[in-house]
């Protein structure tokens, strides 16, 4: 046995001290941070409550020495060897072992194995431990060294300091517009001892499928550390049955490499399209006839292809995957969590199990933040959630020093190893937002003309050099085939905001010239890959980081502290205002901001999702909104909140990202501004999306209904054994309201249906604009608890907007933030108030309740 692969997790036994001088204090368990660990012995208070961040902005500016001492298993064998694997060091670490220097790390990103067979004092030898000790500069101090060692870049990072730029570490740390500045240093994923006289270093695969999805074909690959084992055992199971197995030599190289083929193979598909279907891989690596290490990883095949082509609307932006086309309907991901290592795989797991909760089938993780833990691709795998992950550069002009340039490569080599092997990683993209950074400060990029790699980096802009040849090098080489894209947003040269060609980032609602949210519809591209809306989070949220309760009011120095968007007061009181009656109590206000944010979902997601149209003609092929979560109790642009409390928000895209949703919308007239008066007819569009590849027979009934009175102002529209487009957009039909003629001279709410044998399966209703302007007081809302079936009953005599149910923790729902019309009981599944007395908080708008 004393041959065989041992890995040991040094988690217990830490110590912790500034490294200047100061008391010694434990560590309760390693992965860690400094500040987790200044909480655990209360020497800080929590940054997460009200202005405490502040008073913990000192703990970035020291060093920290981490300290534990450990024992080797014995030794035995004379070829055993030990090795020290730091799966995470942020940032600046220098690590010795029995004060010799092992290893120096500034890059957060890349996990490093260190021999220490020459080092370690075995157990059988000696009877006093192993001492282990990693002093952590400061990030802000090393930062800062290196961008002023390196003058001859033009430094340039929106979002706090350009510090930031001279430190391989997540971004986002160093505060962003939805997050505080909380720069950690510590060890911050596990730290293992490995015993060994041979070990598998890394299994892979390399596969394709074939044009027909008939065939998967490729190698399996093994590169070993290359002492003394003879053999490798391969073998392919699904459900436990073998379906390929092999056997090969090990050479003195180490590497191993075996091809495979497989007929008729299991696929993954995203969630909506298919099973995902996944095998187990597994490697077993012999000495004679026994086993010394075996390593196993769930694989999936699939073809992938991100489709840009030249069409009648510029060039094409969209994802097919085994054949068919996909619409991504999704969100971008930041970090979880200020403090990494809290967030717990289970909460990893919930998080994208809300994603396949609201029909959302894509992913992006943000160039801000990491490459995410295993448990976060593997879930992603599980559920189908497509995932397109940004290297992890954001919004700045960054260096490339050779030094800088060979830890990128090594970077970004050690985390393709990582994760190649999951099938739902469909896209590299080179960063994020850094080609905007070149247009704003007009930095040297010709793109038609210079492609030269070796000019780049003499430009204005080096870093062109990283996005546009060093990682797509990377890319081809660790996972062929696989499709990369320079940069989110990026367009092939054209500007980024260029709506033809590429994917944009759509902020000219709430950034930019703060259109109406109204006007989103004609604010598409061919795919938006950012845009959104802030909203305030329920009111338990608020409740957490308040700490003072004078302070709990709309306007307070907490909330305004809170919200790190700029000018975020005047931005989010603005949409409040042209939309919105105002009321001044601080519940009323914190409901209208979500209204907000649902009804800005609302038209970005319906109406872009129509554009999906039909093959040969896809507009628009993917919708990602910023953003799905927070790391830490906030106000932001998050739909779902750091408690996993989900707004209204997200109930709006869920609605609108049904596997068959009906979408009706009438033209939207600015005419508040100047001289412009209010329009005399609208033209309304009833339109059915569907992501479903087989055709579908379903109806449609639309129904007219008055604001005033809740009573039909003409008779409905049926349309029956209509043939719904597979996985496209179908028109129903248009008509034109005259607003001068009776009985449209009233408001009106045009309430779309689709049903199926009776069966309602969507429903669209489209309001008057702005909202401000309606009298929506009145409206005779009731609402019944039904036990025996676990829902709420919601019923309305008028037309009903936004009725929205405070959640909290332990609260589920099925919908929230939906309107209501008269004639028709909203039914909607609950869970967590069986033991309550009556039904939680709820409102709508202009709700007159006494």
């Amino acid at each position: 046995m004393s041959e065989r692969f041992q890995s040991i997790a040094l988690e217990q036994g830490w110590t912790f001290r500034d490294a200047k001088d100061g008391p010694v204090f434990p560590v309760s368990k390693v992965p860690s941070v400094v500040h987790l660990d200044l909480l655990d012995n209360e020497i800080i208070p929590d940054p997460f409550v009200g202005l405490n961040e502040q008073k913990v902005e000192w703990v970035g500016h020291r060093d920290w020495i981490y300290r534990t001492t450990f024992s080797t298993p014995e030794k035995h064998s004379q070829g055993k060897r030990c090795s020290l694997l730091f799966e995470g060091l942020d940032t600046f670490a220098t690590v010795r072992l029995n004060d010799t220097v092992i290893l120096e790390s500034d890059n957060m990103f890349i996990p490093y194995r260190v021999d220490v067979t020459d080092v370690v004092i075995w157990s059988e030898t000696e009877s006093s431990p192993n001492i282990l000790e990693i002093r952590f500069e400061s990030p802000i101090r090393r930062g800062r060294g290196v961008v002023n060692s390196h003058p001859e870049n033009r430094y340039i990072a929106h979002q706090t300091e350009v510090g930031r730029l001279g430190a391989r570490k997540a971004a986002y740390h160093w505060g962003w517009d939805w997050g505080p500045i909380l720069i950690t240093a510590g060890p911050w994923r596990p730290i293992r001892l490995e015993t060994y006289v041979d070990k598998i270093e890394d299994l892979w695969i390399q596969s394709v499928v074939s044009e027909d999805l008939g065939s998967c074909s490729g190698t399996l690959h093994v590169w070993t550390a290359g002492r003394g084992a003879e053999r490798l055992q391969f073998q392919l199971r699904a459900h436990e049955e073998i379906v390929f197995s092999s056997e090969a030599a090990v050479g003195e190289s180490g590497m191993v490499e075996v091809k495979f083929k497989l007929d008729k193979p299991a696929l993954w598909y995203p969630h909506g399209y298919g099973q995902q279907a996944r095998y187990e891989l597994r490697a077993a690596l012999f000495k004679g006839n026994i086993p010394v290490h075996e390593v196993s990883k769930k694989v999936g095949f699939r073809r992938v292809e991100l489709v840009q082509e030249k069409d009648d609307h510029g060039q094409s932006f969209y994802f097919r995957v085994n054949n068919i086309d996909v619409f991504a309907s999704g969100s971008c991901w930041i970090p979880g969590e200020s403090f990494l290592p809290r967030l717990t795989e289970a909460k990893y797991q919930d998080w994208l199990k809300l994603m396949v909760e609201g029909n959302q089938n894509m992913v992006r993780i943000w160039g801000g933040g990491i490459f995410e833990p295993e448990i976060f691709y593997e879930t992603c795998d599980e559920l189908g959630v497509m995932v397109w992950q940004d290297f992890l550069f954001a919004c700045a002009s960054y260096p490339t020093y050779p030094e800088y340039l060979a830890s990128i490569e090594d970077e970004a080599r050690a985390n393709m190893r990582f994760l190649r092997h999951h099938p739902s990683i469909v896209i590299y993209a080179g960063n994020n937002e850094d080609y905007q950074i070149q247009q704003t400060y007009n930095l040297t990029y010709d793109y038609d003309n210079d492609k030269n790699p070796e000019s780049w980096l003499k430009s204005s802009f080096p870093a062109r050099y990283i996005y546009e040849y060093l990682l797509p090098k990377v890319v081809e080489e660790e996972c062929p085939g696989l499709p990369y894209h320079p940069s989110s947003p990026w367009g092939g040269g054209k500007h980024t905001t260029d709506p033809t060609i590429g994917d944009i980032h759509q902020w000219d609602v709430w950034h930019g010239t703060m259109q109406p949210y109204q006007n989103l519809p004609s604010m598409g591209g061919r795919f938006v890959s950012e845009f959104g809306m802030e909203a305030y989070p329920h009111m338990h949220t608020i409740d957490a980081f308040i700490d003072k309760p004078a302070e709990k009011y709309h306007q307070s120095l907490t909330m305004d502290f809170r919200n790190k968007a700029r000018d975020h007061e005047r931005r989010l009181g603005s949409y409040i205002l042209q939309n919105f009656k105002v009321k001044q109590d601080f519940k009323s206000y914190l409901h209208l901001s979500q209204l907000a944010q649902s009804e800005t979902m609302a038209f970005a997601y319906r109406s872009w999702r129509r554009e999906w149209g039909r093959a040969q003609n896809r507009r628009c092929g993917g919708i990602l909104v910023w953003q799905l979560n927070d790391c830490w109790p906030t106000i932001s642009w998050a739909v779902v909140d750091y408690f996993l409390i989900k707004k209204p928000a997200f109930y709006a895209i869920a609605r609108a990202s049904q596997p068959l949703a009906i979408g009706v919308s009438r033209t939207y007239h600015e005419w508040v501004s100047g001289h412009a008066r209010p329009p005399s007819s609208s033209r309304f569009d009833v339109w059915v999306s569907s992501s479903i590849v087989e055709p579908v027979s379903v109806s449609v009934e639309v129904r007219y209904i008055s604001i005033v009175n809740g009573e039909d102002v003409k008779p409905r529209s049926s349309f029956d054994n209509i043939q719904i487009q597979p996985n496209g957009t179908t028109d129903i039909f248009t008509d034109t309201i005259d607003y001068t003629q009776s009985p449209t001279t009233q408001p009106i709410v045009i309430s779309a249906k689709l049903l199926n044998k009776d069966i309602v399966i969507s429903q669209d209703i489209d309001w008057p604009q702005p909202l401000k302007y309606l009298d929506l007081r009145d409206r005779r809302v009731k609402l019944e608890y039904l036990a025996s079936e676990s829902a709420v009953r919601v019923t309305a005599a008028k037309p009903t907007k936004g009725l929205v149910f405070e959640e909290r923790p332990g609260l589920w729902f099925s919908d929230n933030g939906f309107d209501v019309v008269p004639g028709e009981d909203k039914v909607i599944a609950v869970k967590g108030i069986e033991h309550q007395e009556g039904i939680p908080y709820w409102t709508y708008l202009e709700d007159d309740r006494a």
